[in-house]
């Protein structure tokens, strides 16, 4: 299941970067905002610290 959050969270960082390269968006701070939460939502779920079963 967490490999699934992780590329969800990953994938709205990754729209939101091709919407700025490529289709020229210009994103305001709440676009960035989201874009950070989603990676920090990534990285707790790839770091958070796991019993090996």
């Amino acid at each position: 299941m967490a490999d699934l959050a992780t590329y969800g969270g990953t994938f709205g960082a990754g729209s939101l970067a091709w919407g700025v390269l490529v289709d020229g968006f210009s994103p305001d701070r709440w676009d960035v905002l989201g874009a950070a939460v989603c990676l920090v939502g990534v990285a707790v779920i790839m770091y958070a610290p796991r019993n090996a079963s």
